[in-house]
């Protein structure tokens, strides 16, 4: 094991990826990539560190160590992880009842159990989403990231009460507000004629680059990132939490920990999906867990409010260029170097630019696609594209994720129990003998269509029933085959039992009373070990 582990260590090191060579002009791409990452980086993570209700370089030093450690190790080149807005409005209730050590001892414990689902490999079951809950996935983060940039559109200094919570401020009017306007649209044209004219440098970044030195040239009085907060600090400091190692204090941080592992997780491992199908890669569920686990327990001693993937901030690094470890790396760097070297520089930024980088993600994000097929995809998936959508937005990504998950499982179920049916004939065989060919999956959504299926009374004295066309899948569908048995039996009468698999009607003879035929039974598996051990089924 420890030799695995020295081996992913020394790849994720390299930093190559076989399909993205590190030639000198890749290199460079990457770089200019990172660059504009963490130029976008800065005030989402202030105003994050603001919903939370902390100081703003808690949000930096979440977003520089988050990123580092995630781009080193993650389980997909080309993420960018930092301080997010869906774990920001968890956090902002811990902060305002028992303080921000509180806060970082949740970080801590919430690393810790990220790391407990990545050895486990639990990361695997987020292939459990189905499309529709993606799409609805996508669609609702890109209309929370463009409400998320609404707010720069207010009187600076109004919307951040003095840097703790957001507070109603009072929006642009007249002049500044179509100053404003024009220069995010300015940004926007830009980003999508750049790359028509030259693929040297990164559009988002040209765009950011123009428009701040038009800002700067002719002195316009517009929003500055400056005016949200200082940027200017020093290196994360090591901070142990604290806060009393009590019994009662786990009982305070373990039920936001677990959400906020939860949260991060699911918005990390949608977004590998969702950069996967981007890059035409798969697999890293687990080591992302493991990479998001590392960074949030490191984050935790280090000041920083803890992070997950950021989907905004991994579509600019991907149409920017960013195809391997290099472009994250970097983007943490640079962050970190804004904060030591360049505050006073990145504070002149004017937030119109990076507001038009974001709205040209949002576009991008936005499946625009699902719009198009609602109409043409069967009503339920349609349903639940636009219901995760809604929850998206209403709530947080997580509840969304685990509603149209539950939704998309018991409209399956459903649909599922709804095509159990059974052909009935003469046997072809046994002179009398009554065949019922059961059609469709017999599982516990099923199992009271199955039971109705059957005529005991009107039955001659021999029935044979053959699951050829049909599939065995639970306790609750052995169950029932087990209960119809009992009536042909009260009933004097004879069953048979046709293709089940042997280890459905070995346990199914335990009875008794069942006459199984299995000479060209199948062999498909069926978990009923708990049911053969506990007598479940069987009457034992």
């Amino acid at each position: 094991m420890a030799r695995a582990l020295l081996a992913s260590f020394a790849e994720n090191l390299s930093l190559r990826d076989p399909d993205a060579p590190l030639t000198p002009g890749q290199l460079r791409v990457e770089v200019l990539s990172g660059l504009t990452v963490a130029l976008a980086l800065v005030p989402e993570a202030v105003a994050f560190a603001f919903v939370a209700g902390v100081e703003p370089l808690v949000g930096l030093y979440a977003a520089f160590i988050v990123g580092l450690i995630t781009a080193i190790f993650g389980g997909r080149p080309g993420m960018i992880s930092g301080a997010t807005g869906a774990l920001a409005v968890v956090m902002v209730s811990l902060v305002a009842q028992h303080g921000v050590e509180y806060l970082f001892a949740t970080v801590v414990l919430m690393g810790l159990i990220q790391l407990v689902v990545g050895v486990m490999r639990w990361g695997k079951f987020i292939r459990l989403v189905p499309h529709p809950v993606m799409l609805g996935f996508v669609n609702g983060l890109a209309i929370v990231i463009f409400l998320a940039q609404l707010g720069q559109f207010q009187v600076p200094g109004s919307a951040h009460g003095g840097g703790h919570g957001m507070a109603n401020g009072e929006w642009l009017t007249g002049w500044p507000l179509y100053l404003m306007l024009g220069l995010v649209g300015l940004t926007m044209l830009i980003i999508w004629a750049m790359p028509k004219i030259t693929n040297a440098v990164p559009a988002p970044l040209a765009g950011i680059a123009i428009v701040a030195a038009i800002v700067i040239g002719f002195g316009l009085d517009v929003p500055l990132v400056g005016d949200l907060a200082s940027i200017e600090g020093g290196l994360p400091p090591l901070h142990i939490p604290n806060v009393p190692l009590t019994w009662e204090t786990f009982e305070i941080i373990l039920p936001y920990a677990l959400i906020l592992a939860a949260i991060g997780l699911i918005e990390s491992l949608l977004t590998l999906n969702l950069v996967g199908e981007m890059t035409g890669k798969r697999g890293g569920a687990s080591k992302e867990c493991l990479a998001q686990g590392a960074a949030n327990t490191v984050t935790g001693f280090f000041g920083g409010m803890g992070g997950c993937a950021m989907i905004g901030q991994s579509m600019i690094n991907v149409k920017s260029g960013g195809r391997t470890r290099v472009a994250g790396i970097a983007a943490a760097l640079f962050l970190l170097a804004f904060i030591l070297f360049a505050s006073g520089l990145i504070e002149q930024i004017p937030l119109a630019a990076l507001v038009g980088v974001m709205f040209m993600v949002v576009i991008g994000t936005f499946a625009w696609n699902s719009l198009r097929i609602l109409r043409k995809v069967p009503r339920t998936d349609a349903f639940v594209t636009i219901l995760v959508t809604i929850v998206t937005v209403a709530t947080d990504l997580a509840t969304a994720v685990v509603v149209g998950v539950i939704v998309s499982a018991l409209a399956y179920a459903w649909s599922n129990a709804t095509r159990i049916h059974a052909i009935k004939r003469e046997s072809r065989t046994e002179a009398g003998a009554q065949v019922y060919e059961i059609q469709g999956p017999l599982f516990f959504g099923s199992t009271d269509g199955f039971m109705e299926i059957f005529d005991v009374a009107s039955d001659p004295d021999v029935v044979i029933v053959d699951f050829a066309a049909s599939r065995v899948a639970d306790q609750s569908a052995l169950q029932a085959i087990e209960a119809v048995a009992q009536r042909y039996e009260e009933a004097g009468k004879i069953i048979q039992l046709r293709h089940l698999s042997r280890d459905c009607h070995e346990l199914l003879s335990k009875a008794g009373h069942l006459m199984v035929d299995s000479d060209d039974d199948p062999d498909y598996a069926l978990a009923v070990d708990y049911s053969v051990k506990t007598g479940i089924i069987g009457g034992h």
